[in-house]
């Protein structure tokens, strides 16, 4: 018999438990991405942005939950985190906010040459290097962390911790 054969179906790996030297330098490399956001004059609430934008491309639920909370906390309102999905839509959002979005979905799908070309000139006439630079970081570590949870399967559930916004 395999050992493929008594894994019960839908169970998996929490690779972060697994494995926790690397996630302990996924975890670091995440606090030099909050320090680099930082010194570059990027705000919580834009960071927050990236991030859920990003968790919502790759359809991660664990992140989502933890990234909705953490804008809220850093004083986004419930109102434009609701339509981020279809931000270009709006005029909800900042010059700023919008050419970090934009770079953060070319990030997260770098293949498309031209929206990257496109994100990046939008991000060029009204960020800085320095801006730019860590909008791409935090993109990429939120990646990460996605690829993390979705692989591992981390679920989302209703705790004492955890009170229902909106």
């Amino acid at each position: 018999m395999s050992d493929t054969a008594e894994v019960p179906p839908g169970r998996r790996v929490f690779v972060d438990k697994q494995s926790p030297k690397a996630y302990h330098a996924l975890l670091q490399t995440a606090e030099a991405v909050r320090t680099t956001a930082a010194e570059a004059g990027l705000d919580r609430t834009l960071v927050e942005l990236v991030n859920l934008r990003v968790s919502q491309l790759n359809g991660c639920a664990y992140c989502l939950d933890v990234h909705t909370r953490a804008a809220l906390r850093a004083g986004d309102t419930t109102r434009r985190l609701g339509v981020l999905a279809a931000w270009r839509d709006t005029e909800l959002f900042t010059d700023r906010e919008r050419a970090a979005l934009a770079l953060a979905e070319a990030t997260t799908h770098p293949a498309d040459a031209s929206a990257q070309e496109r994100a990046y000139d939008a991000a060029l006439a009204v960020l800085g290097e320095e801006e730019i630079s860590a909008v791409i970081w935090v993109a990429i570590a939120i990646n990460a962390f996605n690829r993390v949870s979705i692989l591992s399967k981390h679920p989302v559930r209703e705790s004492a911790h955890h009170h229902r916004e909106g």
